[in-house]
Protein backbone atom coordinates (compact mmCIF):
# COMPACT_ATOMS: atom_id res chain seq x y z
CA UNK A 1 0.00 0.00 0.00
CA UNK A 2 1.61 3.27 -1.17
CA UNK A 3 1.79 5.95 1.52
CA UNK A 4 1.83 9.66 0.75
CA UNK A 5 3.71 11.46 3.50
CA UNK A 6 4.94 14.67 1.84
CA UNK A 7 4.03 16.73 -1.24
CA UNK A 8 6.97 15.07 -3.04
CA UNK A 9 5.18 11.71 -2.71
CA UNK A 10 2.14 12.92 -4.64
CA UNK A 11 1.65 11.17 -7.98
CA UNK A 12 2.06 12.96 -11.29
CA UNK A 13 -1.31 13.72 -12.89
CA UNK A 14 -0.50 12.13 -16.26
CA UNK A 15 0.59 8.90 -14.56
CA UNK A 16 -2.10 8.90 -11.88
CA UNK A 17 -5.02 9.11 -14.32
CA UNK A 18 -3.76 6.08 -16.21
CA UNK A 19 -4.00 3.84 -13.14
CA UNK A 20 -6.20 0.81 -13.68
CA UNK A 21 -8.39 1.81 -10.73
CA UNK A 22 -9.46 4.98 -12.59
CA UNK A 23 -10.16 3.36 -15.97
CA UNK A 24 -13.69 2.22 -15.08
CA UNK A 25 -14.43 5.67 -13.69
CA UNK A 26 -13.38 7.18 -17.04
CA UNK A 27 -15.54 4.73 -18.96
CA UNK A 28 -18.56 5.76 -16.87
CA UNK A 29 -18.06 9.53 -16.67
CA UNK A 30 -15.50 10.43 -19.33
CA UNK A 31 -11.83 11.40 -19.13
CA UNK A 32 -12.31 15.16 -18.62
CA UNK A 33 -14.38 14.96 -15.38
CA UNK A 34 -12.01 12.35 -13.93
CA UNK A 35 -8.97 14.46 -14.83
CA UNK A 36 -10.53 17.51 -13.16
CA UNK A 37 -11.25 15.44 -10.04
CA UNK A 38 -7.68 14.12 -9.94
CA UNK A 39 -6.26 17.64 -10.07
CA UNK A 40 -8.63 18.90 -7.40
CA UNK A 41 -8.02 16.01 -5.00
CA UNK A 42 -4.24 16.08 -5.44
CA UNK A 43 -4.17 19.84 -4.91
CA UNK A 44 -6.30 19.49 -1.77
CA UNK A 45 -4.06 16.75 -0.40
CA UNK A 46 -0.95 18.81 -1.18
CA UNK A 47 -2.37 21.71 0.82
CA UNK A 48 -3.24 19.47 3.78
CA UNK A 49 0.24 17.97 3.82
CA UNK A 50 1.83 21.42 3.77
CA UNK A 51 -0.34 22.32 6.74
CA UNK A 52 0.97 19.32 8.67
CA UNK A 53 -1.72 16.74 7.98
CA UNK A 54 -0.89 13.08 8.63
CA UNK A 55 0.09 10.77 5.79
CA UNK A 56 -2.57 9.29 3.52
CA UNK A 57 -2.60 6.23 1.32
CA UNK A 58 -2.91 6.06 -2.44
CA UNK A 59 -6.14 4.10 -1.93
CA UNK A 60 -7.68 6.96 0.06
CA UNK A 61 -6.70 9.39 -2.71
CA UNK A 62 -8.33 7.14 -5.30
CA UNK A 63 -11.45 6.95 -3.16
CA UNK A 64 -11.52 10.73 -2.87
CA UNK A 65 -11.28 11.07 -6.67
CA UNK A 66 -14.12 8.60 -7.16
CA UNK A 67 -16.35 10.43 -4.66
CA UNK A 68 -15.50 13.80 -6.24
CA UNK A 69 -16.41 12.60 -9.74
CA UNK A 70 -19.68 11.03 -8.66
CA UNK A 71 -20.73 14.13 -6.72
CA UNK A 72 -19.84 16.52 -9.55
CA UNK A 73 -21.52 14.42 -12.23
CA UNK A 74 -24.72 13.53 -10.38
CA UNK A 75 -27.71 15.63 -11.52
CA UNK A 76 -28.57 18.42 -9.11
CA UNK A 77 -32.29 17.97 -9.77
CA UNK A 78 -33.03 14.64 -8.16
CA UNK A 79 -35.80 12.33 -7.12
CA UNK A 80 -36.62 12.55 -3.40
CA UNK A 81 -38.98 10.70 -1.09
CA UNK A 82 -41.63 13.09 0.20
CA UNK A 83 -42.61 11.92 3.68
CA UNK A 84 -44.10 15.27 4.76
CA UNK A 85 -47.76 14.46 4.10
CA UNK A 86 -48.05 17.58 1.92
CA UNK A 87 -49.40 16.24 -1.36
CA UNK A 88 -48.77 19.23 -3.63
CA UNK A 89 -45.45 20.24 -2.10
CA UNK A 90 -44.27 23.28 -4.07
CA UNK A 91 -40.64 22.89 -2.96
CA UNK A 92 -40.67 19.23 -3.98
CA UNK A 93 -42.12 19.66 -7.47
CA UNK A 94 -45.84 19.57 -6.65
CA UNK A 95 -47.77 16.79 -8.40
CA UNK A 96 -45.99 13.56 -9.39
CA UNK A 97 -47.14 12.51 -12.85
CA UNK A 98 -49.22 9.43 -13.58
CA UNK A 99 -47.25 6.62 -15.23
CA UNK A 100 -49.25 7.15 -18.43
CA UNK A 101 -48.07 10.77 -18.50
CA UNK A 102 -44.47 9.72 -17.86
CA UNK A 103 -44.68 7.19 -20.70
CA UNK A 104 -46.15 9.82 -23.01
CA UNK A 105 -43.31 12.23 -22.20
CA UNK A 106 -40.68 9.55 -22.89
CA UNK A 107 -42.37 8.67 -26.18
CA UNK A 108 -42.31 12.17 -27.63
CA UNK A 109 -39.04 13.24 -25.99
CA UNK A 110 -37.02 10.33 -27.35
CA UNK A 111 -38.10 10.73 -30.97
CA UNK A 112 -39.65 13.12 -33.44
CA UNK A 113 -43.34 14.00 -33.12
CA UNK A 114 -46.10 15.81 -34.96
CA UNK A 115 -45.76 18.79 -32.59
CA UNK A 116 -46.40 21.37 -35.31
CA UNK A 117 -47.33 19.12 -38.20
CA UNK A 118 -50.87 18.30 -39.34
CA UNK A 119 -50.81 14.62 -40.29
CA UNK A 120 -54.13 14.82 -42.14
CA UNK A 121 -53.26 17.87 -44.25
CA UNK A 122 -49.60 16.99 -44.61
CA UNK A 123 -48.37 20.47 -43.76
CA UNK A 124 -47.41 22.68 -40.83
CA UNK A 125 -49.96 22.74 -38.03
CA UNK A 126 -50.64 24.66 -34.83
CA UNK A 127 -48.57 23.54 -31.82
CA UNK A 128 -51.40 23.07 -29.31
CA UNK A 129 -54.31 22.30 -31.62
CA UNK A 130 -54.56 18.65 -30.56
CA UNK A 131 -54.60 19.35 -26.84
CA UNK A 132 -57.00 22.27 -27.28
CA UNK A 133 -59.46 20.07 -29.15
CA UNK A 134 -59.15 17.54 -26.33
CA UNK A 135 -59.93 20.21 -23.73
CA UNK A 136 -62.90 21.50 -25.72
CA UNK A 137 -64.39 18.01 -25.66
CA UNK A 138 -63.67 17.33 -22.00
CA UNK A 139 -64.80 20.68 -20.62
CA UNK A 140 -67.50 21.45 -23.19
CA UNK A 141 -66.17 24.90 -24.06
CA UNK A 142 -65.90 26.86 -27.28
CA UNK A 143 -62.12 27.23 -27.19
CA UNK A 144 -59.02 26.66 -25.06
CA UNK A 145 -55.40 27.76 -24.71
CA UNK A 146 -52.54 26.24 -22.74
CA UNK A 147 -49.47 28.14 -21.53
CA UNK A 148 -46.66 27.36 -19.12
CA UNK A 149 -48.38 28.17 -15.79
CA UNK A 150 -51.45 29.85 -14.35
CA UNK A 151 -49.70 33.16 -13.63
CA UNK A 152 -48.78 33.25 -17.31
CA UNK A 153 -52.41 32.53 -18.19
CA UNK A 154 -53.55 35.56 -16.17
CA UNK A 155 -50.81 37.77 -17.59
CA UNK A 156 -51.56 36.81 -21.19
CA UNK A 157 -55.33 37.12 -20.79
CA UNK A 158 -55.14 40.63 -19.36
CA UNK A 159 -52.56 41.69 -21.94
CA UNK A 160 -54.77 40.48 -24.77
CA UNK A 161 -58.08 41.84 -23.49
CA UNK A 162 -57.26 44.85 -21.32
CA UNK A 163 -53.88 46.43 -22.10
CA UNK A 164 -54.14 50.17 -21.50
CA UNK A 165 -57.61 49.75 -19.98
CA UNK A 166 -59.04 49.10 -16.52
CA UNK A 167 -59.84 45.76 -14.91
CA UNK A 168 -61.98 45.73 -11.77
CA UNK A 169 -61.04 43.28 -9.00
CA UNK A 170 -61.84 42.91 -5.30
CA UNK A 171 -59.14 44.16 -2.96
CA UNK A 172 -59.59 41.06 -0.82
CA UNK A 173 -58.62 38.82 -3.76
CA UNK A 174 -55.21 40.34 -4.51
CA UNK A 175 -52.82 37.96 -2.83
CA UNK A 176 -49.16 37.03 -2.75
CA UNK A 177 -48.32 33.67 -4.27
CA UNK A 178 -45.21 31.49 -3.93
CA UNK A 179 -41.73 32.93 -4.20
CA UNK A 180 -42.88 36.42 -3.07
CA UNK A 181 -44.70 37.01 -6.37
CA UNK A 182 -47.73 39.21 -5.85
CA UNK A 183 -50.82 38.83 -8.03
CA UNK A 184 -51.24 42.61 -8.56
CA UNK A 185 -47.64 42.91 -9.73
CA UNK A 186 -48.00 40.01 -12.16
CA UNK A 187 -51.23 41.51 -13.48
CA UNK A 188 -49.82 45.00 -13.84
CA UNK A 189 -47.11 43.65 -16.14
CA UNK A 190 -49.91 42.95 -18.63
CA UNK A 191 -50.37 46.69 -19.17
CA UNK A 192 -53.86 46.64 -17.68
CA UNK A 193 -54.74 49.05 -14.86
CA UNK A 194 -56.13 47.24 -11.85
CA UNK A 195 -58.98 48.99 -10.12
CA UNK A 196 -59.33 47.62 -6.60
CA UNK A 197 -62.81 47.76 -5.09
CA UNK A 198 -64.23 46.96 -1.66
CA UNK A 199 -62.19 46.45 1.47
CA UNK A 200 -59.84 43.70 2.57
CA UNK A 201 -62.63 41.71 4.22
CA UNK A 202 -65.81 42.83 2.40
CA UNK A 203 -66.67 43.53 -1.22
CA UNK A 204 -70.21 44.06 -2.53
CA UNK A 205 -71.70 44.02 -6.01
CA UNK A 206 -72.28 47.77 -5.83
CA UNK A 207 -68.51 48.25 -5.44
CA UNK A 208 -67.95 46.71 -8.85
CA UNK A 209 -70.89 48.56 -10.39
CA UNK A 210 -69.73 51.95 -9.10
CA UNK A 211 -66.24 51.44 -10.54
CA UNK A 212 -67.37 50.71 -14.10
CA UNK A 213 -66.71 53.47 -16.63
CA UNK A 214 -65.73 53.94 -20.26
CA UNK A 215 -62.19 52.75 -19.49
CA UNK A 216 -63.31 49.43 -18.02
CA UNK A 217 -62.25 46.43 -20.12
CA UNK A 218 -63.20 43.49 -17.86
CA UNK A 219 -64.35 42.22 -14.50
CA UNK A 220 -61.93 39.89 -12.73
CA UNK A 221 -62.53 37.41 -9.94
CA UNK A 222 -59.61 35.65 -8.25
CA UNK A 223 -60.12 32.49 -6.19
CA UNK A 224 -58.30 32.92 -2.88
CA UNK A 225 -56.70 29.51 -3.07
CA UNK A 226 -53.82 29.94 -0.64
CA UNK A 227 -55.43 31.45 2.46
CA UNK A 228 -58.70 31.58 4.39
CA UNK A 229 -60.65 34.67 5.31
CA UNK A 230 -63.13 34.11 8.11
CA UNK A 231 -65.32 36.22 10.37
CA UNK A 232 -66.85 39.50 9.23
CA UNK A 233 -66.42 38.91 5.50
CA UNK A 234 -68.35 39.11 2.25
CA UNK A 235 -67.53 38.53 -1.40
CA UNK A 236 -69.54 38.66 -4.61
CA UNK A 237 -70.50 35.33 -6.12
CA UNK A 238 -69.44 34.42 -9.62
CA UNK A 239 -73.14 34.22 -10.57
CA UNK A 240 -73.79 37.82 -9.48
CA UNK A 241 -70.69 39.00 -11.27
CA UNK A 242 -71.88 37.25 -14.43
CA UNK A 243 -75.20 39.08 -14.22
CA UNK A 244 -73.33 42.40 -13.94
CA UNK A 245 -71.06 41.46 -16.84
CA UNK A 246 -74.09 40.63 -18.98
CA UNK A 247 -75.74 43.90 -18.04
CA UNK A 248 -72.69 45.99 -18.89
CA UNK A 249 -71.35 44.00 -21.84
CA UNK A 250 -68.00 43.39 -20.12
CA UNK A 251 -66.14 40.07 -20.19
CA UNK A 252 -65.92 38.22 -16.87
CA UNK A 253 -62.55 36.59 -16.20
CA UNK A 254 -62.21 34.02 -13.43
CA UNK A 255 -58.74 33.14 -12.15
CA UNK A 256 -59.65 29.85 -10.51
CA UNK A 257 -56.03 28.80 -9.98
CA UNK A 258 -56.79 25.60 -8.11
CA UNK A 259 -59.94 23.92 -6.89
CA UNK A 260 -61.51 20.60 -7.79
CA UNK A 261 -62.03 18.75 -11.05
CA UNK A 262 -62.53 15.15 -9.92
CA UNK A 263 -66.00 14.35 -8.51
CA UNK A 264 -64.26 11.99 -6.08
CA UNK A 265 -62.66 15.00 -4.36
CA UNK A 266 -65.89 16.93 -3.88
CA UNK A 267 -66.74 15.39 -0.46
CA UNK A 268 -63.24 16.28 0.78
CA UNK A 269 -63.24 19.79 -0.70
CA UNK A 270 -66.85 20.96 -0.34
CA UNK A 271 -65.94 24.66 -0.31
CA UNK A 272 -63.55 24.55 -3.25
CA UNK A 273 -64.88 25.90 -6.56
CA UNK A 274 -64.94 23.59 -9.55
CA UNK A 275 -64.42 24.16 -13.25
CA UNK A 276 -67.98 22.98 -13.86
CA UNK A 277 -69.39 25.59 -11.47
CA UNK A 278 -67.41 28.32 -13.18
CA UNK A 279 -68.56 27.26 -16.64
CA UNK A 280 -72.16 26.80 -15.46
CA UNK A 281 -72.01 30.40 -14.21
CA UNK A 282 -71.18 31.35 -17.80
CA UNK A 283 -67.93 33.14 -17.14
CA UNK A 284 -66.29 34.31 -20.35
CA UNK A 285 -62.85 32.94 -19.46
CA UNK A 286 -61.68 30.67 -16.66
CA UNK A 287 -58.06 29.76 -16.02
CA UNK A 288 -56.43 27.25 -13.69
CA UNK A 289 -53.27 25.32 -12.94
CA UNK A 290 -52.64 22.01 -14.68
CA UNK A 291 -50.71 20.53 -11.76
CA UNK A 292 -52.62 21.90 -8.76
CA UNK A 293 -56.08 21.16 -10.13
CA UNK A 294 -55.52 18.13 -12.38
CA UNK A 295 -52.44 16.50 -10.89
CA UNK A 296 -50.71 16.81 -14.25
CA UNK A 297 -47.71 18.81 -15.44
CA UNK A 298 -47.21 22.48 -14.64
CA UNK A 299 -49.38 24.40 -17.09
CA UNK A 300 -51.84 27.26 -17.26
CA UNK A 301 -55.11 26.39 -18.94
CA UNK A 302 -57.52 29.01 -20.30
CA UNK A 303 -61.05 27.96 -21.27
CA UNK A 304 -63.94 30.00 -22.59
CA UNK A 305 -65.50 31.95 -25.40
CA UNK A 306 -63.94 31.66 -28.83
CA UNK A 307 -63.88 35.43 -29.52
CA UNK A 308 -61.72 36.08 -26.44
CA UNK A 309 -59.53 33.02 -26.96
CA UNK A 310 -58.84 34.20 -30.52
CA UNK A 311 -57.39 37.47 -29.19
CA UNK A 312 -55.23 35.54 -26.73
CA UNK A 313 -53.93 33.21 -29.46
CA UNK A 314 -52.87 36.15 -31.62
CA UNK A 315 -51.10 38.04 -28.84
CA UNK A 316 -47.28 38.20 -29.14
CA UNK A 317 -46.83 37.03 -25.52
CA UNK A 318 -48.22 33.61 -26.40
CA UNK A 319 -44.96 32.51 -27.98
CA UNK A 320 -42.65 33.18 -24.99
CA UNK A 321 -45.28 31.64 -22.70
CA UNK A 322 -45.92 28.53 -24.78
CA UNK A 323 -45.37 24.98 -23.52
CA UNK A 324 -43.01 22.38 -24.93
CA UNK A 325 -43.80 18.97 -26.39
CA UNK A 326 -43.17 17.13 -23.11
CA UNK A 327 -45.68 19.24 -21.20
CA UNK A 328 -48.27 18.77 -23.94
CA UNK A 329 -47.74 15.01 -23.94
CA UNK A 330 -48.07 14.76 -20.15
CA UNK A 331 -51.13 17.02 -20.07
CA UNK A 332 -52.97 15.07 -22.77
CA UNK A 333 -52.22 11.74 -21.07
CA UNK A 334 -53.51 13.13 -17.77
CA UNK A 335 -56.70 14.43 -19.38
CA UNK A 336 -57.29 11.07 -21.05
CA UNK A 337 -57.22 9.40 -17.63
CA UNK A 338 -59.99 11.74 -16.47
CA UNK A 339 -62.25 10.37 -19.23
CA UNK A 340 -63.07 7.57 -16.79
CA UNK A 341 -63.41 8.49 -13.06
CA UNK A 342 -62.24 5.08 -11.82
CA UNK A 343 -59.25 5.14 -14.15
CA UNK A 344 -58.31 8.61 -12.91
CA UNK A 345 -58.59 7.63 -9.25
CA UNK A 346 -56.48 4.52 -9.75
CA UNK A 347 -53.72 6.14 -11.79
CA UNK A 348 -53.28 9.84 -10.96
CA UNK A 349 -51.01 10.23 -7.91
CA UNK A 350 -52.80 13.39 -6.71
CA UNK A 351 -56.03 11.40 -6.44
CA UNK A 352 -54.35 8.25 -5.14
CA UNK A 353 -52.73 10.11 -2.27
CA UNK A 354 -55.74 12.24 -1.43
CA UNK A 355 -58.23 9.39 -1.54
CA UNK A 356 -56.11 6.61 0.01
CA UNK A 357 -58.02 4.35 2.39
CA UNK A 358 -57.08 5.38 5.93
CA UNK A 359 -56.91 1.79 7.19
CA UNK A 360 -54.52 0.86 4.38
CA UNK A 361 -52.35 3.85 5.27
CA UNK A 362 -52.40 2.84 8.94
CA UNK A 363 -51.37 -0.72 8.10
CA UNK A 364 -48.44 0.42 5.93
CA UNK A 365 -47.31 2.87 8.61
CA UNK A 366 -47.53 0.20 11.31
CA UNK A 367 -45.35 -2.14 9.24
CA UNK A 368 -42.73 0.58 8.85
CA UNK A 369 -42.75 1.31 12.59
CA UNK A 370 -42.34 -2.39 13.44
CA UNK A 371 -39.48 -2.79 10.96
CA UNK A 372 -37.67 0.18 12.49
CA UNK A 373 -38.21 -1.21 15.98
CA UNK A 374 -36.71 -4.53 14.90
CA UNK A 375 -33.51 -2.57 14.21
CA UNK A 376 -33.58 -0.94 17.66
CA UNK A 377 -34.90 2.37 16.36
CA UNK A 378 -37.41 4.05 18.67
CA UNK A 379 -40.43 4.43 16.37
CA UNK A 380 -44.13 4.73 17.08
CA UNK A 381 -47.37 5.21 15.19
CA UNK A 382 -49.37 8.39 15.75
CA UNK A 383 -52.52 9.90 14.30
CA UNK A 384 -51.86 13.05 12.29
CA UNK A 385 -53.20 15.25 9.52
CA UNK A 386 -52.02 15.80 5.95
CA UNK A 387 -52.70 18.72 3.63
CA UNK A 388 -53.06 19.22 -0.11
CA UNK A 389 -50.54 22.07 -0.14
CA UNK A 390 -49.29 23.89 -3.22
CA UNK A 391 -51.27 26.98 -2.24
CA UNK A 392 -54.56 25.14 -2.66
CA UNK A 393 -57.45 24.28 -0.33
CA UNK A 394 -56.28 26.19 2.76
CA UNK A 395 -57.83 24.92 5.96
CA UNK A 396 -58.60 21.49 4.48
CA UNK A 397 -56.87 18.68 6.38
CA UNK A 398 -56.91 14.95 5.77
CA UNK A 399 -56.82 12.38 8.56
CA UNK A 400 -53.53 10.52 8.37
CA UNK A 401 -50.91 8.58 10.31
CA UNK A 402 -47.26 9.36 11.03
CA UNK A 403 -44.39 7.08 11.88
CA UNK A 404 -42.54 9.10 14.52
CA UNK A 405 -38.85 8.44 15.17
CA UNK A 406 -37.32 9.47 18.49
CA UNK A 407 -33.56 10.08 18.18
CA UNK A 408 -31.38 7.76 20.22
CA UNK A 409 -28.94 8.95 22.85
CA UNK A 410 -26.16 10.88 21.16
CA UNK A 411 -28.40 11.80 18.22
CA UNK A 412 -30.65 14.72 17.35
CA UNK A 413 -33.52 15.01 14.90
CA UNK A 414 -31.58 17.66 12.96
CA UNK A 415 -28.57 15.38 12.50
CA UNK A 416 -30.73 12.47 11.33
CA UNK A 417 -32.58 14.84 8.99
CA UNK A 418 -29.27 16.03 7.54
CA UNK A 419 -28.24 12.42 6.98
CA UNK A 420 -31.53 11.71 5.21
CA UNK A 421 -30.89 14.62 2.86
CA UNK A 422 -27.50 13.13 1.93
CA UNK A 423 -28.86 9.65 1.15
CA UNK A 424 -28.68 8.30 -2.40
CA UNK A 425 -32.41 8.95 -2.52
CA UNK A 426 -32.89 11.96 -0.22
CA UNK A 427 -35.78 11.74 2.24
CA UNK A 428 -37.74 14.83 3.28
CA UNK A 429 -39.61 14.58 6.59
CA UNK A 430 -40.95 16.95 9.26
CA UNK A 431 -39.31 17.72 12.59
CA UNK A 432 -41.62 18.47 15.51
CA UNK A 433 -40.10 18.92 18.98
CA UNK A 434 -36.93 17.00 18.12
CA UNK A 435 -38.85 14.05 16.67
CA UNK A 436 -38.97 13.07 13.01
CA UNK A 437 -42.41 12.54 11.46
CA UNK A 438 -42.90 10.40 8.35
CA UNK A 439 -46.28 10.37 6.56
CA UNK A 440 -46.65 7.52 4.06
CA UNK A 441 -49.59 9.23 2.37
CA UNK A 442 -47.07 10.96 0.11
CA UNK A 443 -44.88 7.87 -0.29
CA UNK A 444 -45.80 5.38 -3.01
CA UNK A 445 -46.33 1.85 -1.63
CA UNK A 446 -43.50 0.60 -3.83
CA UNK A 447 -41.21 3.14 -2.13
CA UNK A 448 -41.85 1.82 1.40
CA UNK A 449 -38.82 -0.48 1.34
CA UNK A 450 -36.56 2.28 0.04
CA UNK A 451 -37.73 4.53 2.87
CA UNK A 452 -37.20 1.94 5.58
CA UNK A 453 -33.75 0.93 4.29
CA UNK A 454 -32.60 4.56 4.14
CA UNK A 455 -33.99 5.31 7.61
CA UNK A 456 -32.29 2.28 9.16
CA UNK A 457 -28.95 3.09 7.51
CA UNK A 458 -29.00 6.75 8.51
CA UNK A 459 -30.22 6.19 12.09
CA UNK A 460 -27.49 3.59 12.66
CA UNK A 461 -24.79 5.86 11.23
CA UNK A 462 -25.63 9.27 12.61
CA UNK A 463 -24.03 10.23 15.93
CA UNK A 464 -23.48 13.62 17.50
Amino acid sequence: MTTIKTPRDLPQIDEFIELEELQELQRCYGRAPVLAACRSCIDNLRQRLLEGSTAETLDSLLAAVSAHVKESQNPKLRRVLNATGTILHTNLGRAPLAQAAVDAVCEVASSYSNLEYDLELGKRGYRTSNIEERMQDIFGVEAAVVVNNNAAAVLLTLAALARGKEVIVSRGELVEIGGSFRVPEVMSESGARLIEVGTTNKTHLKDYRNAINDETAALLKVHRSNFLMEGFTAEVSIEDLHALAEETGLPLIYDLGSGSFSDALTPLLPDEPTIKEALDAKVDLVMFSGDKLLGGPQAGIILGRAEHIAKIKHHPLLRPLRVDKMTLAALEATLLLYSDPDKARENIPLLQMTLVELEDLKARSARLAEKLKSHDIDAELEKSTAVLGGGSSPGVTLDSYNVVVNPAAGQSAQMIDKGLHKADIPVISRIVRDRLHFDLRTIKPEEDNDLSDILITVCKRVQL
